[in-house]
Protein backbone atom coordinates (compact mmCIF):
# COMPACT_ATOMS: atom_id res chain seq x y z
CA UNK A 1 0.00 0.00 0.00
CA UNK A 2 1.59 3.48 -1.07
CA UNK A 3 -0.07 6.57 0.43
CA UNK A 4 -0.05 9.20 -2.22
CA UNK A 5 -1.50 12.76 -1.55
CA UNK A 6 -0.18 14.44 -3.72
CA UNK A 7 -2.39 17.71 -4.99
CA UNK A 8 -4.41 17.48 -1.53
CA UNK A 9 -4.40 20.73 0.59
CA UNK A 10 -4.45 19.57 3.77
CA UNK A 11 -4.89 21.83 7.21
CA UNK A 12 -3.22 20.80 10.81
CA UNK A 13 -4.10 22.34 13.84
CA UNK A 14 -1.39 22.83 16.99
CA UNK A 15 1.43 21.64 14.39
CA UNK A 16 4.52 22.94 15.99
CA UNK A 17 5.46 20.21 18.36
CA UNK A 18 3.49 16.51 19.50
CA UNK A 19 0.99 14.55 17.75
CA UNK A 20 0.21 17.67 14.78
CA UNK A 21 3.91 17.71 14.19
CA UNK A 22 4.00 13.59 13.46
CA UNK A 23 0.82 14.23 11.39
CA UNK A 24 1.67 17.07 9.50
CA UNK A 25 5.11 15.49 8.55
CA UNK A 26 3.60 11.92 7.94
CA UNK A 27 1.05 14.40 5.30
CA UNK A 28 3.97 15.81 3.99
CA UNK A 29 5.89 12.89 3.17
CA UNK A 30 2.91 11.46 1.38
CA UNK A 31 2.58 14.40 -0.97
CA UNK A 32 0.16 17.10 0.28
CA UNK A 33 0.23 20.41 0.89
CA UNK A 34 0.27 21.27 4.39
CA UNK A 35 -0.43 24.50 6.14
CA UNK A 36 -0.12 24.10 9.90
CA UNK A 37 -1.38 26.20 12.31
CA UNK A 38 -0.90 27.38 15.92
CA UNK A 39 0.05 30.32 17.67
CA UNK A 40 3.82 30.73 17.70
CA UNK A 41 5.01 31.62 14.42
CA UNK A 42 8.41 30.82 15.15
CA UNK A 43 8.02 27.85 15.70
CA UNK A 44 5.35 27.62 12.61
CA UNK A 45 8.16 28.36 10.51
CA UNK A 46 10.26 26.26 11.77
CA UNK A 47 7.85 23.34 11.07
CA UNK A 48 7.31 24.72 7.91
CA UNK A 49 11.19 24.80 6.83
CA UNK A 50 11.58 21.05 7.93
CA UNK A 51 8.43 19.61 6.05
CA UNK A 52 10.05 17.40 3.28
CA UNK A 53 8.91 18.34 -0.52
CA UNK A 54 8.49 15.09 -2.36
CA UNK A 55 6.45 16.16 -5.40
CA UNK A 56 7.00 19.03 -8.42
CA UNK A 57 4.02 21.63 -7.21
CA UNK A 58 3.86 20.57 -3.29
CA UNK A 59 4.47 23.32 -1.05
CA UNK A 60 3.98 24.39 2.63
CA UNK A 61 2.82 27.13 4.74
CA UNK A 62 1.72 28.03 8.14
CA UNK A 63 -1.29 29.87 10.29
CA UNK A 64 -0.62 31.61 13.38
CA UNK A 65 -3.69 31.13 15.51
CA UNK A 66 -4.66 30.57 19.10
CA UNK A 67 -7.41 28.40 20.03
CA UNK A 68 -7.33 29.53 23.26
CA UNK A 69 -8.80 32.89 22.32
CA UNK A 70 -12.08 31.93 20.46
CA UNK A 71 -13.61 35.12 18.93
CA UNK A 72 -9.51 35.82 17.58
CA UNK A 73 -9.67 32.26 16.36
CA UNK A 74 -12.96 32.62 14.72
CA UNK A 75 -11.92 36.01 13.04
CA UNK A 76 -8.41 34.45 11.66
CA UNK A 77 -10.02 30.54 10.25
CA UNK A 78 -12.93 32.97 8.79
CA UNK A 79 -10.08 34.81 7.14
CA UNK A 80 -8.37 31.75 6.02
CA UNK A 81 -11.37 29.83 4.56
CA UNK A 82 -12.20 33.10 2.26
CA UNK A 83 -9.34 32.93 0.11
CA UNK A 84 -8.46 29.16 0.95
CA UNK A 85 -9.70 25.53 0.62
CA UNK A 86 -8.52 22.28 1.57
CA UNK A 87 -8.96 18.30 1.19
CA UNK A 88 -7.80 17.05 4.33
CA UNK A 89 -8.64 19.09 8.13
CA UNK A 90 -6.54 17.33 11.35
CA UNK A 91 -8.79 18.99 13.91
CA UNK A 92 -6.28 19.43 17.02
CA UNK A 93 -5.86 21.60 19.82
CA UNK A 94 -3.50 21.89 22.99
CA UNK A 95 -5.13 20.09 25.90
CA UNK A 96 -7.17 22.14 28.94
CA UNK A 97 -5.41 22.32 32.38
CA UNK A 98 -5.81 19.21 34.01
CA UNK A 99 -7.66 18.77 37.28
CA UNK A 100 -10.44 16.85 39.35
CA UNK A 101 -13.82 17.61 39.00
CA UNK A 102 -14.59 19.45 42.64
CA UNK A 103 -11.41 21.82 41.65
CA UNK A 104 -13.12 23.42 38.40
CA UNK A 105 -15.48 25.86 38.06
CA UNK A 106 -18.42 26.65 35.16
CA UNK A 107 -16.05 29.41 33.40
CA UNK A 108 -13.44 26.33 33.32
CA UNK A 109 -15.78 24.23 31.53
CA UNK A 110 -16.70 27.18 29.69
CA UNK A 111 -13.19 28.05 28.28
CA UNK A 112 -12.95 24.42 27.80
CA UNK A 113 -15.68 24.26 25.74
CA UNK A 114 -14.50 27.43 23.63
CA UNK A 115 -10.92 25.55 22.85
CA UNK A 116 -11.75 21.69 22.67
CA UNK A 117 -15.08 21.86 21.12
CA UNK A 118 -15.79 25.52 18.79
CA UNK A 119 -12.83 25.62 17.12
CA UNK A 120 -13.28 22.35 16.21
CA UNK A 121 -17.26 22.91 15.18
CA UNK A 122 -16.22 26.50 13.18
CA UNK A 123 -13.37 24.95 11.55
CA UNK A 124 -15.13 22.13 10.12
CA UNK A 125 -17.91 24.15 9.06
CA UNK A 126 -15.85 26.25 7.26
CA UNK A 127 -13.74 23.47 4.99
CA UNK A 128 -17.27 21.48 4.64
CA UNK A 129 -18.88 23.67 1.66
CA UNK A 130 -15.83 23.18 -0.69
CA UNK A 131 -15.44 19.49 -0.02
CA UNK A 132 -19.20 18.97 -0.50
CA UNK A 133 -19.21 20.32 -3.66
CA UNK A 134 -15.92 18.31 -4.73
CA UNK A 135 -17.38 15.39 -3.27
CA UNK A 136 -14.43 14.52 -0.97
CA UNK A 137 -13.13 15.54 1.66
CA UNK A 138 -11.93 13.92 5.08
CA UNK A 139 -12.18 15.45 8.59
CA UNK A 140 -9.88 13.90 11.00
CA UNK A 141 -10.51 14.44 15.10
CA UNK A 142 -7.09 13.81 17.30
CA UNK A 143 -9.27 12.89 20.63
CA UNK A 144 -8.31 10.78 23.64
CA UNK A 145 -8.78 7.17 25.39
CA UNK A 146 -11.30 9.50 27.96
CA UNK A 147 -13.93 9.29 25.91
CA UNK A 148 -14.05 5.78 26.61
CA UNK A 149 -13.55 5.85 29.99
CA UNK A 150 -12.41 8.97 32.24
CA UNK A 151 -8.74 9.82 33.24
CA UNK A 152 -8.17 10.63 36.11
CA UNK A 153 -7.44 14.57 37.11
CA UNK A 154 -8.85 15.43 33.66
CA UNK A 155 -12.20 16.39 34.14
CA UNK A 156 -12.46 19.36 31.15
CA UNK A 157 -10.63 16.84 28.79
CA UNK A 158 -12.83 14.32 29.80
CA UNK A 159 -15.81 16.38 29.67
CA UNK A 160 -15.50 17.87 26.22
CA UNK A 161 -13.91 15.24 24.45
CA UNK A 162 -16.99 12.91 24.68
CA UNK A 163 -18.94 16.21 23.15
CA UNK A 164 -16.99 16.31 20.11
CA UNK A 165 -17.01 12.73 19.64
CA UNK A 166 -21.34 13.05 19.47
CA UNK A 167 -21.41 15.29 17.64
CA UNK A 168 -18.32 14.09 14.75
CA UNK A 169 -20.64 10.98 14.97
CA UNK A 170 -23.94 12.56 13.91
CA UNK A 171 -22.08 15.07 11.43
CA UNK A 172 -20.23 11.83 9.67
CA UNK A 173 -23.59 10.48 8.74
CA UNK A 174 -25.12 13.88 7.84
CA UNK A 175 -21.94 14.42 5.14
CA UNK A 176 -21.48 11.00 4.04
CA UNK A 177 -23.47 11.14 0.75
CA UNK A 178 -21.16 13.68 -0.36
CA UNK A 179 -18.14 11.57 0.53
CA UNK A 180 -16.81 13.32 2.79
CA UNK A 181 -15.39 11.30 6.00
CA UNK A 182 -15.51 12.47 9.56
CA UNK A 183 -13.21 10.00 11.52
CA UNK A 184 -11.85 10.15 15.25
CA UNK A 185 -8.33 8.90 16.83
CA UNK A 186 -8.52 8.17 20.41
CA UNK A 187 -5.01 8.87 21.94
CA UNK A 188 -3.06 6.43 24.35
CA UNK A 189 0.10 7.57 26.05
CA UNK A 190 2.24 8.94 23.36
CA UNK A 191 5.90 10.88 23.82
CA UNK A 192 5.24 14.74 23.74
CA UNK A 193 5.11 17.56 25.52
CA UNK A 194 1.84 16.87 26.85
CA UNK A 195 2.16 13.97 28.52
CA UNK A 196 5.30 15.22 30.09
CA UNK A 197 3.82 18.18 31.20
CA UNK A 198 1.28 16.30 32.93
CA UNK A 199 3.57 14.13 34.48
CA UNK A 200 5.24 16.86 35.73
CA UNK A 201 1.40 18.18 37.15
CA UNK A 202 1.27 14.83 39.18
CA UNK A 203 4.73 14.29 40.54
CA UNK A 204 4.11 18.27 42.22
CA UNK A 205 0.90 16.47 43.19
CA UNK A 206 1.78 13.55 44.70
CA UNK A 207 5.48 13.69 45.33
CA UNK A 208 6.74 10.85 43.04
CA UNK A 209 9.66 10.94 40.84
CA UNK A 210 8.80 11.93 37.26
CA UNK A 211 10.75 8.73 36.11
CA UNK A 212 8.52 6.48 38.36
CA UNK A 213 5.01 8.08 36.98
CA UNK A 214 6.37 7.34 33.84
CA UNK A 215 6.96 3.91 34.06
CA UNK A 216 3.92 3.43 36.00
CA UNK A 217 2.39 4.27 33.08
CA UNK A 218 4.20 2.37 30.38
CA UNK A 219 3.53 -0.48 32.66
CA UNK A 220 -0.08 -0.27 32.02
CA UNK A 221 0.52 -0.19 28.52
CA UNK A 222 0.84 -4.12 27.16
CA UNK A 223 3.22 -2.90 25.01
CA UNK A 224 4.54 -1.16 27.48
CA UNK A 225 6.07 1.61 25.78
CA UNK A 226 4.59 5.27 24.89
CA UNK A 227 3.92 5.99 21.23
CA UNK A 228 5.94 7.51 18.41
CA UNK A 229 3.97 10.38 17.40
CA UNK A 230 5.18 9.08 13.81
CA UNK A 231 3.39 6.29 14.58
CA UNK A 232 0.09 8.63 14.90
CA UNK A 233 0.82 10.14 11.54
CA UNK A 234 0.35 6.91 9.30
CA UNK A 235 -2.63 6.13 10.78
CA UNK A 236 -3.66 10.07 10.04
CA UNK A 237 -1.97 9.55 6.43
CA UNK A 238 -4.30 6.12 6.17
CA UNK A 239 -7.41 8.04 7.06
CA UNK A 240 -6.40 11.26 4.67
CA UNK A 241 -6.17 8.54 1.65
CA UNK A 242 -8.09 7.08 -0.47
CA UNK A 243 -8.21 3.87 1.02
CA UNK A 244 -10.45 4.77 3.80
CA UNK A 245 -13.21 5.95 1.46
CA UNK A 246 -15.42 3.88 2.85
CA UNK A 247 -14.57 4.51 6.57
CA UNK A 248 -16.87 7.01 8.58
CA UNK A 249 -18.14 7.44 11.95
CA UNK A 250 -15.11 5.95 13.64
CA UNK A 251 -13.10 6.78 16.92
CA UNK A 252 -10.04 4.63 16.42
CA UNK A 253 -8.14 3.69 19.47
CA UNK A 254 -4.24 4.65 19.17
CA UNK A 255 -2.87 3.38 22.30
CA UNK A 256 -0.44 0.25 22.33
CA UNK A 257 -3.85 -2.06 23.15
CA UNK A 258 -3.96 -0.15 26.23
CA UNK A 259 -8.12 0.60 25.90
CA UNK A 260 -8.32 -3.48 25.53
CA UNK A 261 -7.42 -3.23 29.71
CA UNK A 262 -10.39 -1.43 30.89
Amino acid sequence: MNIELFSKNALVGAATQGIGAGIALELAKCGANVTVMARNEAKLKNIVSSLPIVGPHQKHRYLVADFSNFEAYRTIISEYFSSHSIDILINNTNGPEPGPALDKKVDDYQKAFDLLFKTVCETTLLALPHMIKQKHGRIINVSSLSVKEPIHNLSLSNSIRSAVIAWAKTLSIEVAQHQVTVNNILTGYFDTERIQNLIRHESQQTGKSQDEIKKARENKIPMKRLGRTEEYGHLAAFLASDYSAYLTGASIPLDGGLNNTY
